[in-house]
């Protein structure tokens, strides 16, 4: 029985990881659960899965949950970072399921490492932020970091029963998000709206932003070098529209093996909660009769500036990668607010990183004081106009 605490429980990950649990009772539970400040979602998780632990973002969100349980449910109600840390920490998990979004999942998922967990990593910017920290503790620890991320588990899926010394390359699809048919001209005047519209996926508002960005893709990018141990010559990244193909990995004899599907983050989820077995899903199949054609086209840098940004930040390596990640949060949120255009995401991650000067191996404490400078300097960047 694998018995979950899941960070991030009312997000989309969250959720679906949920209903995976709820198709197969037998094989999982939830011991924990920690959410932000949807209580209304919350309470109802609690009130089905019955966890024993819950965090909420404030004292003001765990108030309201206690109204709304009432008598039918007493968790544990923990608060704030501290509370991320009880869940991930709980003594009855086996399984911890990293699924917020953000810098925020790096000291949980440490914690959940200290304790021995396994790792189901949703959380990409974990590794973004802070990579060699946490794949040194998991080394330590012998603790095994399953990625959740669709790129990422279809390139953890082709890699099984090879050896790693036989690739060639890894190859990152990405839909191109909502604008991938935009010139760089008609995105100045892009709205919100528009913006959180993808094509494909069903996501949360940050990630869809990234995605539109390209971000998203830079962050998968630092992430698969860390999860799988490869230099960034290694990774690329190619257009594929229908996000079928999730992500493939090229062998030193060039034969390429991929992992299909159905845009269905369940089916990840799944596999990382069931591995290393497979378990029944109820999901569309794929059907690629009637899909009929599958279409491609090569990443273009100048479109997509922030992805060349992550490369170069990936291969900079230190504190950059903080810097570019958390540079990038400040500006994403201050977009979903209205308060910059669509363009200005670029225009500030850029600057930030550019006025960073690195820390070439730094401690954890150095990755979250340069995490925290970069965000100062980002609304600052804003705030001065």
């Amino acid at each position: 029985m694998k018995r979950i605490a899941l960070l991030g429980s009312t997000g989309s990950i969250g959720t679906s990881t949920l209903d995976v649990v709820e198709q197969h009772p037998e094989s999982f539970s939830v011991v924990a659960l920690a959410a932000g400040t949807n209580v209304e979602v919350l309470a109802e998780q609690v009130k089905k899965f019955r966890p024993q632990l819950v965090s909420v973002g404030t004292e003001e969100a765990a108030f309201a949950l206690r109204g709304l349980l009432g008598s039918e449910a007493k968790p544990e109600i923990a608060v704030g970072a501290e509370g991320l840390e009880q869940v991930a920490r709980h003594p009855e998990a086996n399984f911890v399921m990293t699924a917020v979004v953000g810098s925020v999942g790096v000291a949980p998922t440490l914690a959940a490492i200290e304790e021995g967990k396994t790792i189901g990593l949703a959380n990409k910017e974990t590794l973004v932020s802070a990579g060699p920290v946490v794949m040194k503790a998991a080394k330590e620890k012998g603790v095994q970091i399953i990625p959740v991320d669709s790129e990422h588990s279809a390139i953890f899926q082709c890699l099984q029963g090879e050896r790693r010394e036989d690739v060639s390359k890894v190859i990152i699809t990405a839909s191109g998000g909502s604008f991938r048919h935009l010139t760089r001209d008609e995105l100045a005047n892009v709205t919100l709206e528009q913006a959180l519209a993808h094509p494909n996926w069903n996501m949360g508002a940050k990630i869809t932003i990234d995605s539109a960005t390209m971000m998203n893709k830079g962050l998968e990018v630092i992430e698969a070098h860390w999860l799988f141990d490869l230099p960034y010559k290694q990774i690329d990244t190619i257009l594929h529209y229908e996000s079928i193909i999730h992500s493939m990995v090229e062998f030193k004899d060039s034969a390429v093996m991929a992992q299909l599907g159905t845009p269905d983050m369940r089916v990840p989820i799944q596999y990382a909660l069931s591995y290393p077995t497979r378990m029944p899903l109820q999901t569309e199949p794929l059907n690629l009769v009637k899909l009929g054609t599958l279409h491609f086209a090569v990443m273009d840098f100048e479109r997509y500036p922030l992805l060349q940004l992550a490369y170069e930040c990936g291969k900079a390596g230190g504190t950059y990668t903080a810097v570019l990640n958390a540079a990038n949060e400040v500006a994403v949120d201050l977009f979903l607010k209205g308060s910059i255009g669509f363009l200005a995401i670029e225009q500030i991650v850029r600057k930030i990183c550019d006025a960073h000067k690195g820390i070439a191996n730094p401690t954890l404490e150095e990755i979250f004081a340069a995490d925290q400078w970069a965000r100062s300097q980002a609304r600052a960047f804003v705030n001065n106009g």
